[in-house]
């Protein structure tokens, strides 16, 4: 069963965010990163239980060819984005999120 996703607003804000940066990179690298993460996005929804706890219930998956990873918290009718993560950021960051 595919299940919807659904994004912070954080993670919304820390998604446009990349992107843009990527884009100012370099032209269409933007556009690269945003496929690559709705990649990870539908990778979740499908099977969201394939993907492991990283902390308290939140599960975490990398995403493709860039610096990335999706931590998200699986409901039984959506899949909840928390954050859109660079791997070099502090974890504290996202991790008060769960709260």
């Amino acid at each position: 069963m595919k299940l919807p996703v659904v994004l912070r607003r954080a993670a919304q804000a820390e998604f446009d965010e990349a992107a843009d940066w990527y884009e100012q990179q370099h032209a269409s690298l933007g556009r690269d990163f945003v496929a690559k993460v709705q990649a990870t996005f539908e990778r979740i929804c499908q099977h969201p239980g394939q993907f492991p706890v990283v902390f308290e219930g939140i599960r975490q998956a990398i995403v493709d060819r860039f610096p990335y990873s999706v931590l998200f918290q699986a409901e039984p009718k959506r899949i909840v984005v928390l954050a859109v993560f660079h791997h070099r950021r502090d974890p504290s960051v996202w991790k008060r999120r769960v709260r």
